[in-house]
């Protein structure tokens, strides 16, 4: 007995053993047993239960609200952005959707109102197998240095600053598979109020080349520089950057040692930010160097500064034996500038951004970082026949239709292993046409956490 005659003899059953006697009801439950197979417990169970009402019908289920094209079209956005995690993809649909008209095939007007409906637990459900792809951990080289530190107070409480200013900064070795001879380093400079970051190319890390590299950054800043807060590295803790703090009125802190989490804010950019772009090769020419300075200074400052949303971390509360964080909405750096001028005249170097914003598209942003860096991966090639990664990426384009950003060339690393140095520049293809490799991103998956810091910005991933 199954199926439909299984309920319908349930039923017939149910009617007998309500109303018959114990001896009755034994031999009612050894037949219901005999037919069904079921354990005698279970059998039990089955017949105390109310029966279902002849007239009750199943639930209907909800309809399909958001369309294949609007999923097609948020799908082109988040390659487009680099693969920003839910919350910051939501923020950034209304700023990138006029652009996305003139690159994106069939954009209707009931299309457009279906991906600016749809949430952030929708889109993170919708994108969550292709989001596990963008897992990964980072790797650095430098070491902490000895001089000067009883004169460069250690910064370890919270970060509580209300205006642009104070900042945190790192170096990014691209030494490759050795780490012998010279070779460039990427500097990071990342706001903790704005989470607006600026980075600079230096070969090698001498103590001049990188304050001469700060020098550059701090004049194209659009806000004055009032602070910086490093690790223990001898590229920053030498005479050359302390005099030129105490020359320009900058506050000069470093963290303790071998506690990352000090710095978490750098830390995170210098993934979304460095590795994700350049990934683990070996950059070593003045040539090279000048190209990747070209990058930072040109499309990709525009890109993570003017049209990539971030969230910053508002409350942590711990309720039982979890940390439950809240953060503010998701908004790019550019706007969190502009509201510091509330109440006074609007500087002209944030008016001149605002503009820059309203005639750049994202989508062509995002074709120019991608012509840069198949430029910088042939100048680190340095012959005229092309590269792995090259071949890589001409079988599968990076960009999505119209332009944009898509998967990157460089191997994936295993969380808790080091990379492995005779296996990083080679790319491995799937079937769908993915390289085994990072995913080349303008921007962080989720918030990093980091106990000891407030304002962490936005892995994981998202």
């Amino acid at each position: 007995m199954a199926g439909e005659r299984l309920r319908e003899g349930l039923q017939a059953f149910r009617r007998q053993y309500g109303a018959a006697t114990r001896p009755v009801r034994s031999t009612l439950l050894d037949e219901l047993c005999r037919l069904s197979g079921y354990h005698r417990k279970y059998a039990i169970a089955l017949l105390n239960r109310p029966g279902q009402p002849p007239d009750e019908r199943p639930r209907r289920r909800r309809g399909v609200t958001y369309s294949a094209a609007a999923l097609r079209v948020i799908e082109a956005i988040w390659k487009a952005a680099g693969h920003p995690w839910a919350e910051r993809l939501k923020a950034l649909l209304p700023l990138w959707l006029p652009w996305a008209r003139r690159h994106v095939r069939g954009l209707s007007a009931e299309i457009e109102r279906q991906v600016l409906q749809i949430s952030a637990r929708q889109i993170d459900r919708r994108l969550r197998d292709k989001r596990r792809r963008l897992k990964r951990r980072l790797y650095g080289r430098t070491k902490p240095g000895t001089l000067l530190k009883h004169q460069i107070p250690v910064k370890a409480e919270p970060w509580n600053v209300g205006e642009p200013g104070w900042t945190e900064i790192d170096l990014v070795s691209h030494s490759g598979p050795s780490a012998r001879g010279e070779f460039g380093y990427s500097l990071n400079l990342t706001d903790v109020y704005l989470g607006w970051c600026e980075s600079r190319a230096v070969l090698g890390r001498g103590e001049v080349g990188v304050v001469a590299a700060l020098d550059q950054i701090r004049r194209r800043l659009p806000f004055a520089l009032r602070g910086i807060d490093s690790d223990n590295g001898s590229e920053f803790i030498n005479y050359h950057l302390v005099r030129y703090c105490r020359e320009h009125v900058i506050q000069f802190t470093r963290g303790r040692p071998y506690k990352k989490d000090d710095n978490a804010h750098v830390e995170q950019k210098n993934w979304t930010h460095v590795r994700r772009l350049l990934g683990w090769d070996r950059y070593d020419t003045p040539r090279v160097i000048a190209a990747v300075n070209e990058l930072y200074a040109g499309p990709l400052r525009l890109m993570m500064n003017l049209f990539q949303p971030s969230v910053k971390l508002v409350e942590r509360q711990r309720v039982g034996s979890r940390l439950c964080r809240r953060y503010e909405a998701a908004r790019t750096p550019l706007d969190r500038l502009a509201d510091c001028s509330a109440g006074a005249p609007m500087p002209e170097a944030v008016r001149a951004l605002l503009a820059l914003r309203q005639c750049t598209d994202p989508f062509e942003l995002a074709a120019q970082i991608e012509r840069q860096l198949n430029a910088i991966e042939r100048i680190r090639a340095g012959r005229g026949a092309p590269t792995r990664c090259a071949l890589a990426r001409a079988a599968a384009p990076l960009s999505p239709p119209g332009g944009g950003a898509g998967p990157d060339r460089r191997p994936s690393m295993p969380h808790g292993k080091k990379p492995n140095v005779l296996t990083m520049s080679a790319p491995v293809r799937s079937a769908n046409g993915l390289t085994g490799a990072h995913p080349r991103c303008f921007g962080d998956a989720k918030p990093a956490g980091s106990p000891g810091v407030q304002g962490e910005w936005s892995p994981q991933t998202g």
